[in-house]
């Protein structure tokens, strides 16, 4: 299936080496998901989303982007279609306003289920759904839960509040469509719903079925010494609660970062001020 990156930090940052740089970067993993790629970042709370159809070992643009990058969000990915055609309307990331998603995964029995899922879209929402993927749905089915109790324009979201939101959403799908099989299980037509999603400054992963990991710190920053924002928890599991970074990958990237697999139906994410959840 497909393959995710997303990134979360105090800093803006470059994403090179996690896109192209490392042993294991997202475009080495698209040799065996070539049905396209996308990245989002954002630059002054906007988010900006460029996308192909190719895959992305062999893209110069992707090449190109992933150098220039450099910020405090980023949420990438590449694709190994299961349901839609290779296209651009079906190349992940999705995108409404502030907020993007990456899915990992697939709805078992999709067509069967596509009517339902879209009645409970909001009408509002539903006309912006331009793709023909499970992946395009279950964000704006999401999105229409956040809807109801947040402004989808705000920047201060607590995560608490975003992860007992997007729960009801999944379990809204769980109801229809039937439990997310887990990682043992390797029929790419049985239902996944790993994703992350993130309106530029809260960021939220969930472990449905496909593998996801995350970091929050190193062995040793070598940044150490002059950055401004260097602290405890930069090298240490976070004893206050809070982070000064969050990452996400499907796979364990080379480096100094300290990963840790999420587990089944797990939720992570961090708010605006950088206040770990682990659910």
């Amino acid at each position: 299936m497909c393959r995710i990156f997303s990134f979360r930090s105090v800093i803006k940052s470059q994403v090179h080496k996690s896109l192209v740089g490392t042993e294991n970067a997202l475009s080495t993993q698209s040799t065996q998901h070539p049905d396209g790629w996308g990245v989002a970042y954002y630059v002054q709370g906007v988010p900006h989303i460029i996308k192909s159809s190719e895959a992305a070992v062999d893209d110069n643009i992707f090449h190109k982007v992933s150098g220039v990058v450099s910020s405090e969000t980023v949420i990438a990915h590449i694709r190994k279609a299961t349901l839609g055609p290779k296209n651009i309307l079906n190349v992940h990331p999705f995108q409404f306003g502030k907020w993007a998603f990456v899915h990992n995964g697939n709805i078992e029995n999709f067509e069967k289920h596509r009517r339902p899922l879209l009645a409970m879209v909001a009408p509002e929402l539903r006309r912006f759904i331009l793709g023909q993927t499970d992946s395009e749905i279950m964000f704006y089915l999401i999105l229409s839960h956040l809807k109801q109790h947040i402004s989808l324009s705000a920047n201060n979201v607590p995560i608490e509040k975003m992860v007992n939101i997007t729960k009801q959403a999944v379990q809204k799908i769980i109801a229809l469509v039937g439990e997310c099989s887990d990682e043992q299980e390797t029929d790419p037509s049985k239902t996944y719903l790993t994703f992350v999603l993130t309106n530029g400054t809260t960021m939220l992963a969930h472990h449905g079925g496909k593998r996801l990991h995350y970091t929050t710190y190193k062995n040793r920053c070598v940044d150490r010494d002059t950055c401004p924002c260097f602290s405890f928890e930069c090298e240490n599991s976070t004893q206050s609660g809070y982070i000064n970074h969050l990452i996400f990958s499907s796979e364990e990237l080379t480096g100094d970062n300290i990963w840790l697999p999420m587990k089944q139906d797990q939720y992570i994410g961090v708010d605006h001020e950088m206040k770990l959840t682990i659910a």
